[in-house]
């Protein structure tokens, strides 16, 4: 039997090839071993072979591997045993390079890990006035960690956010059983090297060393976190409230009745956004349908990949409600929806026949471009006050985007007699037109 070792992200290979030749630096971020290398130096780099490009101009380079740095006269062992982080030498790095970029035709620049070359922005953004140099870029750990860094090269970046496997890259390459496949998916994510791995031994121990040791980690070296324990409990309760409304308030009082900690609302903002800024959390605010405003708190906070967030919690809470809204939203991101909360107040009797203002809740407002979509992640409709309950928030909108209730149970999508269309998750995420029906 043939053993697949190649995982499909034709997706984010697309995005990359639509790119080509646009006068930008193409920034491939993501969290930690999201897969952008692969994507770079192996997916991409064979279409640009299948395009007949020549192999020699196609140059990579991996700022962190000792083959490379031997090219240059860069001695890995010393880079490594250095005190301090020592950059690449960008002259080094130059007098190697420039004597390949003199023939006729377009070259490719993939470069991976390139915040580890100094003065790596200075580099890449003399690169942009060479006409016949395409750039592509992945990094990770310091600048590079950062969402900020498209600022790096003067607005002249283009980035392409590389997420964990969604559900249908995954089960492309595990195949099986659906249902067990994605029971398998939402405990254990989708990052590559979990998927490659074969017990759930395995899997538990990587994820759990892979959030002590390297995602957290460079956290807090990037930021010198001083109370290394004060920001793992603030991602503790974080993971255990994906998918709920909360605010730094309400976490700063958690930990200071709960787990016995003086922290103040201020620092539990801090780390949230140190969470973000390196693609390990997703802030969402809220959204007022009618009065088409933002609301600033409390907000909604998912995890980039679920298995981090399980592992977090040493595999403890595996709320099947929870976990599928945030799998919802991750495949919202990955489609490359720009993903809202949404309210929608009225003026509603109550059991007394007093009127009363009534806020309720549109799980998803999912919007590109002209197309806008409403979303319901409902775990189970068991009876017609759960499917009354959860249609009441569509109803208030008072327009005409399409309405989505998604559910467990597997259910091809069908429309019902309000005109929402009511679907199965697995339909959903195994159908990238599954919006469109």
């Amino acid at each position: 039997m043939e053993i697949k070792m190649e995982i499909n992200r034709d997706v984010y290979l697309n995005r990359l090839i639509v790119r080509k030749h646009n006068c930008f630096i193409k920034v491939i971020t993501g969290i930690r071993r999201c897969g952008k290398s692969y994507l770079l130096n192996t997916l991409f780099y064979k279409h640009l072979l299948s395009e007949g490009v020549g192999e020699n101009h196609i140059i990579r380079f991996a700022f962190d591997t000792a083959e490379d740095l031997l090219k240059i006269g860069e001695d890995p062992i010393v880079l490594d045993n250095e005190k301090e982080e020592r950059k690449v030498d960008p002259s080094r790095f130059l007098t190697w390079l420039m004597p390949q970029i003199r023939g006729e035709g377009m070259y490719y620049l993939l470069l991976d890990e390139v915040q580890k070359l100094g003065a790596f922005e200075s580099v890449l953004n003399g690169f942009l006035r060479k006409q016949n140099v395409d750039v592509y870029v992945t990094g990770s750990n310091s600048k590079f960690l950062s969402k900020d860094i498209l600022t790096e090269f003067e607005g002249r970046g283009d980035e392409v956010h590389v997420l964990p496997l969604s559900f249908s890259e995954y089960y492309a390459f595990k195949e099986g059983d659906k249902s067990e496949a994605y029971d398998d998916y939402s405990v254990y994510g989708g990052l590559p090297a979990v998927v490659l791995m074969n017990t759930e031994e395995q899997k538990t121990n990587y994820l759990i060393s892979q959030m002590k040791n390297v995602y957290l980690r460079d956290i807090v070296a990037r930021y010198s976190v001083q109370d290394e324990s004060a920001l793992g409990e603030v991602i503790d309760v974080i993971a255990s409230g994906i998918s709920t409304l909360t605010n730094p308030r309400k976490i700063a009082a958690t930990m200071n009745s709960v787990h016995g900690m003086n922290i103040s609302d201020a620092t539990v903002d801090k780390y949230i956004t140190y969470g973000e800024e390196a693609f390990m959390l997703s802030r969402v605010k809220r959204y007022n349908v009618k009065g088409r405003k933002y609301i600033g708190t409390p907000y909604k906070i998912y995890f980039e990949d679920l298995g981090l967030r399980n592992a977090r919690l040493s595999f403890r809470q595996i709320e099947e409600t929870h976990i599928m809204e945030n799998i919802i939203y991750n495949e919202l991101r990955y489609r490359g929806y720009q993903v809202d909360v949404g309210t929608v107040e009225s003026r509603e009797k109550d059991t007394n026949g007093k009127e009363i203002r009534v806020q309720r809740e549109i799980d998803f407002i999912a919007t590109l471009g002209s197309k806008k979509y409403y979303i319901q992640s409902a775990y189970a409709i068991p009876d017609k006050e759960k499917y009354e309950q959860e249609c009441k928030s569509f109803e208030r909108t008072m327009d005409s985007f399409k309405k989505i209730i998604i559910v467990e149970k597997s259910m091809k999508p069908r429309y019902d007699e309000n005109g929402y269309l009511m679907m199965g998750v697995k339909e959903f995420l195994l159908d990238g037109n599954s919006l469109l029906i």
